[in-house]
């Protein structure tokens, strides 16, 4: 996985070196087993510098979901650039760019997921942000998409799909956890191309018919 490059913690601002140390804490331990002393401790400040910049642990954890999702996104877009190279720009690509990340040694699954688990709405901001993450990851996946009225709707299934694949490959904990997770999603992905993409949605039917065709009864 090509994240952007990880800066030293020396050349780096007192609050870039606290958000950097959150972002990495927060998403591998979680939120809620992620005390700010122990953050304060890694990023090398002092408690006044910390409260300087983050008055609470809920501004922290803002500021960690709005740079992760900087961080994600940017990934997410280059790395279907970067595929482009070597198959079709369609949304196939989600595969192996889906691959790729699954397999870093530290994945933990969706950061923003993992936070609304752990906090639901209890810190104000948090679902927005993880709302506005995930329209912006459908509107990424809506662009490898035929430009049909079946768009925004095809979009909408596609990023609920790639969730569940994250997900499962979270939860399953086996060496090559990616395989049948990305098998599930690989599955769904043939069927709107061969069904809506292909089939109904150039026939111009409503993807409400089309997508119950793909249910099993």
């Amino acid at each position: 996985m090509n994240f952007p490059s990880t800066p030293e913690l020396t050349d780096l601002s007192p609050r870039e070196r606290i958000l950097l140390t959150a972002h990495d804490l927060f998403y591998r331990d979680g939120v809620r087993a992620t005390g700010v002393d122990k953050v304060i401790a890694e990023a090398k400040v002092t408690k006044v510098t910390f409260y300087r910049h983050f008055p609470s642990k809920q501004d922290l954890i803002r500021a960690y979901l709005d740079y992760r999702h900087s961080r994600w996104i940017t990934w997410f877009s280059s790395a279907i650039q970067r595929h482009q190279a070597q198959q079709p720009a369609d949304v196939f690509i989600l595969l192996p760019v889906l691959q790729e990340w699954f397999q870093h040694p530290i994945y933990r699954g969706c950061a923003f997921i993992n936070v609304v688990a752990e906090l639901g709405d209890s810190i104000p901001g948090v679902i927005d942000i993880a709302t506005q993450h995930k329209q912006d990851m459908q509107d990424v996946i809506a662009s490898l998409l035929p430009n049909t009225l079946q768009r925004a709707a095809l979009a909408s299934a596609i990023a609920l799909a790639v969730d569940g694949a994250i997900f499962r490959a979270q939860i399953e904990s086996s060496g090559g956890n990616e395989t049948s997770a990305l098998a599930g999603l690989e599955m769904l992905l043939q069927a709107v191309d061969a069904t809506v993409i292909r089939g109904e949605a150039v026939r111009g039917e409503s993807f409400g018919c089309a997508q119950e065709s793909l249910v099993e009864p």
